[in-house]
């Protein structure tokens, strides 16, 4: 089951605010050997915000969402997730129950709108206001604030996948490959992917007084052994060098 990242807002394209949520999400995962596979950064724009929402809520991916939940203008996660999924956006009891506990009187006639959910979703806790985040599906949809997505984020976690970890690759073999180029081991590296589909295959190169490719594999240890020992003879072969230290 793949792990994505939604994260919503125009203060992120525009430079007013500076992203804190996908490094935390990256440690979080990390703490269950859990890693993401994808993250999209999208704006309040309402065709851009339905157009990539579309997308992630027709996979089966876990998805953790980051903002568009208030009640402002600007606030259109909780519209457009009911619009995709083709379902009401109506009053949640819980929700409403939630924010009435917290602000009385002072729930009407604003604060109570952000307790307008898409039909069938779940309420989050949010244990610093009570306002909560919700679920619809594997998709977790939460506030823009850290200190309140944060512990949602854990919540979820615990709650709905106690048992999802360590499906990052157990393994990695890092080289490091001197005087080559990519394009010179391309065809070794094809052979790989293609005998081998189980490992993640990682080719970065590096410029400067000293250029080098760093090459990675991931996975089961004697998969990688194999998958390895192949590609070091090409380097070989290829006329240049490997050494597993710079």
């Amino acid at each position: 089951m793949a792990i994505g990242a939604l994260i919503i807002g125009d203060e992120l394209l525009s430079g007013k605010r500076q992203d804190k949520h996908f490094a935390h999400l990256q440690s979080t995962l990390a703490q269950r050997n859990l890693e993401l596979d994808w993250t999209i950064i999208v704006g309040d724009d309402p065709e851009q915000l339905q157009r990539f929402l579309a997308f992630s809520m027709a996979s089966k991916d876990i998805v953790f969402s980051f903002g568009g939940i208030g009640a402002t203008p600007d606030d259109r996660t909780r519209e457009t997730v009911a619009k995709v999924a083709e379902v009401l956006l109506q009053p949640h009891p819980q929700a409403v129950a939630e924010i009435e506990a917290q602000f009385g009187d002072r729930a009407y006639p604003h604060r109570i709108l952000m307790a307008e959910l898409p039909y069938g979703a779940r309420i989050i806790p949010n244990i610093i206001n009570r306002v909560p985040g919700f679920s619809f599906n594997e998709h977790h949809f939460m506030p823009g604030f850290p200190e309140m997505s944060w512990p949602m984020i854990e919540w979820v976690l615990d709650t709905y996948y106690a048992d999802l970890r360590n499906t990052s690759p157990k393994d990695e073999q890092i080289i490091y490959v001197i005087g080559g180029r990519e394009s010179d081991l391309l065809d070794a590296m094809r052979v790989v992917v293609a005998q081998y589909p189980e490992l993640k295959l990682s080719s970065l190169p590096h410029l400067g007084e000293k250029p080098h490719i760093e090459l990675s594999l991931r996975g089961e240890a004697i998969l990688i052994e194999q998958a390895m020992t192949f590609m070091k003879k090409a380097i070989i072969q290829g006329g240049f060098s490997w050494q597993t230290q710079l």
